[in-house]
């Protein structure tokens, strides 16, 4: 049964490996620019790392925010203050009671790297060296309680965690915030910021990274059929959302709407997918059916596609599940990974920004570095160019799915 409250995005906000914000980010996706580049930090050769390269923000957050809040804040959170002020400020700095006001950001993995800076300054210099704020730095919900104090948002404060998932799944959590009267405006997303040592080398380990250090910008390959893994992305994405009512009350921009949300999971292996995706078709017919869609409205997939040779063919299969033969062949493909890299719990944010801005420009952006597409695949994938998306009312779905068999799908319809 379709929602009776409609939920729409008012406001968008990012820093992502290619852009600062969301124009330089979204202008940079139809050009198709990777973010994918050799790292430059000591700790990469200290280490003899075995992946030298990742998608680091393109804009680092040193240069965004003033000194104070960089030394009090983990770089997870940088990124969030940065892209939710951004929303904030592009939603129209909403007037809303501080209880009608609810903030929803969720991470993969949180602050790792004040966990292990500071776990180093004990080793080293002992328990006096520990910086006082270590605790409300490294926690997860450190972002999203740093957005709420400066916002003042009292409605409810939440962080989801659940790997490649959170993003996504903030964003289905705020809706239904709203849905279920507990605020009018909520602001929801995802920030990460684990291109660290131990992060590199743990997916190293597990086999899940791109080893083409030597060409870093092509690394990210999604459905190409000589793909080798996925690229360390960092960033944050949030969008604001609110009722259509009180949107349309205060004369707000409207982007889209964020008609349904589903969920669910495989229950069948930590880190790999179900192969023949079953979870994630039942969350893409989920979120159909709360959008009261039918698969014959979607024109649309921003898919989650890492990039990985197991995870990128368990996904096409979803889709197939999820839409049919005929409906999966019809709606035009984009795997955005092959360019921000691998985002863990941003990605579903930003990919949701993504597919919001597809929606409203009728515009599905591109799929870079595939060659040769994998012949396992079966999908309209938009490779190279931005592909046009059909005039008047359309609806996409955005895949997001995460370590744990999480599985989250948006669906994003134009108004």
């Amino acid at each position: 049964m379709a929602p009776t409250k409609r939920i729409v995005v008012t406001g968008l906000g990012a820093t992502t490996p290619i852009g600062g914000d969301v124009p330089s980010t979204w202008q940079a996706a139809l050009d198709g620019v990777s973010g994918g580049r050799t790292l430059t930090q000591d700790w990469v050769a200290q280490h003899e790392l075995p992946v030298t390269f990742g998608a680091p923000a393109l804009v680092p957050a040193a240069d965004v925010l003033p000194k104070v809040e960089i030394r009090r804040q983990d770089p997870s959170a940088q990124f969030a203050l940065i892209a939710a002020r951004e929303a904030w400020a592009d939603a129209g700095t909403p007037d809303t009671p501080p209880e009608r006001l609810g903030v929803v950001l969720a991470t993969g993995i949180g602050g790792i790297w004040t966990l292990l800076d500071q776990w180093d300054n004990l080793r080293e210099k002992g328990p006096r060296r520990v910086f006082p704020l270590t605790v409300p730095m490294l926690m997860p919900n450190s972002s999203a309680a740093a957005i709420s104090i400066e916002l003042g948002a009292r409605a409810g404060t939440h962080t989801p965690v659940s790997a490649c998932a959170s993003g996504a799944e903030a964003i289905a959590y705020a809706a239904q915030m709203i849905r279920d009267g507990r605020a009018d405006v909520v602001v929801a997303g995802g920030t990460e910021a684990a291109i660290h040592p131990v992060c590199l080398a743990a997916f190293a380990a597990m086999q899940a990274l791109s080893t083409r250090n030597d060409d870093p910008a092509a690394a990210s390959r999604p459905y190409d059929a000589n793909r080798d893994g996925f690229v360390l992305g960092e960033g944050a994405g949030v969008v604001v959302l609110e009722s259509e009512e009180h949107a349309r009350a205060r004369g707000a921009k409207i982007y889209a709407e964020v008609a349904g949300a589903g969920m669910s999971n495989d229950a069948y292996h930590i880190a790999a997918p179900d192969p023949v995706g079953a979870g994630a078709a039942r969350a893409m017919r989920a979120a159909l059916a709360e959008a009261d869609a039918s698969v014959d409205d979607v024109v649309h997939v921003n898919a989650h596609s890492t990039s990985t040779p197991v995870g990128d063919v368990a996904e096409a299969s979803s889709i197939h599940a999820a839409l049919g033969e005929a409906a999966a062949q019809r709606a035009v493909v984009s795997a955005t990974k092959s360019m921000t890299g691998h985002m863990l719990g941003a990605a579903g944010a930003v990919e949701a920004i993504f597919t919001v801005l597809a929606v409203q420009h009728r515009l599905a952006p591109p799929t870079i570095n595939v060659d040769q597409l994998d012949p396992e695949i079966h999908l309209d994938v938009a490779i190279d160019k931005p592909r046009d998306l059909p005039p008047g009312d359309v609806l996409a779905l955005n895949n997001s799915f995460g370590f744990g068999g999480a599985n989250v799908a948006l669906a994003i319809r134009s108004i």
